[in-house]
């Protein structure tokens, strides 16, 4: 189809929207509401434009673009259309925009600053506002929600939870979980996916990092802290780097900078997590116990499971995630090489996700009346608290991870992308059952973003099948088939989050919209540049082994390692 956008002569496939075809021009139309694919409602009104014959404007976002079309995007109407319209939205906006921590990706100030609107001409009375910070991982904040949806659409066809929803009409609309209820009487699974597409600071994940700055000021206090593989690859986008790009050293010198006491590799438990949780599904093969069996590294997907599935529990594997693994080495085997009581020992993790948050403070995960994890900070956060104290990543030299836990696998680099664990798994598997060299070490099937992914591999007369999936909103035909007895594998990964921890909701807000795709080309690069590739072959972990746990699944790697779930259906 041949279109003319301010008089610039534009092709676009039939289907398209205006929208579409106008960006495709490079012609930039203000949006608000609208996520590609995901939610395209037309309800801001922000995308209106002028179509020649059309009495009224029409909204871009959802009107089909047709040959022949004389589109103005940028007339006099069209801008005091939109500006009226957001100076309205603006009119009922809490204005605390030099104190909100989303203010530096916020989408209503960055239009605001775009239209040109210096002053608000409407005064009148706020909607109510109420403040939900009754989670650990994620507050929300009504007065700061301007009724786009957008979380509405990620949480119910994204992640399939649909824990909140429009209550009442009007000025009285809030977006709510049923009886306006908090967040923590809600099947919420706290994966904070509705944090990465809110434009405003309406929904923020709970703040831990002056509890960290505590902890840093306390003489009496050893401070420990652990990096999750994915925050490695996004971190850098806070500082200017192309996101994707792996700045692990520098992110452990700015770690050092900070005050911890020791730095230490979350992929180091990921390898004891294989290790455990390869071992528990080849006793499951051998001994007839549940099949298929289900990773459990993903918090979200856990309380998604006890949610909605909790007839499954039985199928999920008892290992503990490699944070809280970290947790509990460090507060029992550190605590007595070191020499250091466990009470005076302060756990940090800087996770991608901000379900974690919640996983740290499950009743489960504790040792000898310890919290295994004392904070948690999500990647935002822990570049908040190196602006704060003026580090510069892009500055810093590169220091290396402390031992004893500093050495991890390419295996355990790539817990942070979909199909990652999987992977890493098969690698160790393979070997030891057969006890010969892997034929592969990658396995292309079940890379990428497609929301299942299967492969099979042949283990000494037993064709292993296995399927992988991210986001919650693909994985109810699987468990359905689990359920109905029907499901044709033995091993299945899944991940919370799109992308798996690397699109997880802690991480940087980004517009870019290959940037899931960028941050797991670069744990593949981190895989491929490390001297260990597979997480058996550690030898920091058969050291732990040999110095303390025994053997994989022994008596105490399991008190230790090893956790349960509950039905909260």
């Amino acid at each position: 189809m041949k279109l003319l956008i301010n008089d610039v002569a534009v092709q676009a496939e039939e289907g398209k929207t205006i929208l579409q075809a106008a960006r495709s021009a490079g012609i930039d139309i203000p949006t608000l509401c609208h996520l590609e694919g995901i939610h395209e409602a037309g309800a801001c009104r922000l995308c209106v434009v002028e179509v020649k014959g059309s009495k009224n404007l029409v909204p871009s976002c959802i009107t089909k673009a047709q040959d022949g079309m004389e589109i103005r995007t940028n007339s006099l109407r069209v801008r005091r259309a939109r500006k009226t319209i957001l100076e309205l939205i603006l009119s009922d906006h809490h204005d605390e925009c030099i104190s909100c921590r989303k203010n530096d990706t916020c989408e209503l100030n960055r239009l605001a600053d775009k239209l040109n609107i210096r002053r608000n001409p409407y005064e009148g009375e706020y909607s109510r506002r109420r403040i939900d910070d009754e989670t650990p991982s994620i507050v929300r904040d009504s007065g700061k929600c301007i009724l786009c949806r957008r979380c509405l659409s990620v949480c119910g066809a994204v992640q399939g939870v649909s824990a909140i929803a429009p209550i009442d009409r009007g000025f009285n609309t809030v977006i709510s979980p049923a009886g306006k209820k908090s967040l923590a009487d809600s099947p919420c699974v706290q994966c904070g996916q509705c944090i990465k597409v809110c434009p405003t600071g309406a929904l923020l994940e709970k703040n831990d990092i002056d509890r960290v700055w505590d902890a840093l000021e306390d003489d009496s206090l050893h401070v420990v802290v652990q990096a999750a593989p994915a925050v490695r690859v996004a971190i850098g986008e806070m500082f200017g780097y192309e996101p994707g790009t792996p700045v692990t050293g520098k992110m452990v010198t700015a770690l050092k900078k900070l005050g911890f006491d020791r730095v230490f590799d979350t992929n180091y438990t990921a390898d004891l997590t294989i290790l455990e949780e390869g071992n528990e599904l080849l006793h499951r093969l051998k001994n007839g116990l549940p099949l298929p069996m289900i990773t459990s590294c993903s918090p979200g997907w856990i309380n998604y499971m006890e949610y909605f599935y909790p007839d499954l529990i039985g199928n999920v594997s008892t290992c503990k995630s490699p944070q809280q693994m970290f947790g509990t080495v460090i507060k029992t085997y550190y605590s007595e090489k070191m020499g250091i009581p466990a009470r005076n020992i302060f756990t940090v993790s800087i996770m991608p996700c901000t379900a974690k948050k919640y996983e740290r403070l499950r009743p489960e995960m504790h040792t000898g009346g310890l919290r295994d994890i004392d904070a948690v900070l999500t990647t935002r956060e822990l570049g908040a608290m190196l602006k704060e104290a003026g580090i510069d990543l892009a500055a810093l030299p590169i220091s290396g991870f402390d031992e004893p836990f500093g050495a991890g696998s390419g295996a355990g680099a790539i817990f942070g992308n979909t199909g990652g664990v999987m992977e890493a798994a098969l690698r160790t598997v393979y070997e030891v059952v057969t006890g010969k060299p892997a034929a592969r070490l990658e396995f292309d099937d079940i890379r990428g973003l497609a929301g299942v992914k299967e492969t099979s591999i042949a283990l000494d007369g037993i064709t292993l099948n296995a399927a992988v999936i991210h986001g919650l909103g693909n994985v109810r035909g699987i468990l359905d088939d689990i359920a109905a007895g029907t499901s044709p594998y033995h091993f299945i990964e899944i991940m919370c989050c799109p992308g798996g921890c690397i699109g997880g909701g802690g991480q940087p807000i980004s517009r870019d919209a290959g940037v899931n795709e960028k941050r797991i080309q670069g744990l593949y690069r981190e895989d491929e540049s490390l001297p260990l590739r597979k997480s058996h072959d550690n030898p920091a972990v058969w050291e732990l082994y040999s110095n303390y746990l025994g053997e994989p699944n022994s008596e105490k790697s399991h008190r230790l390692l090893h956790t349960h779930y509950h039905s909260r259906r």
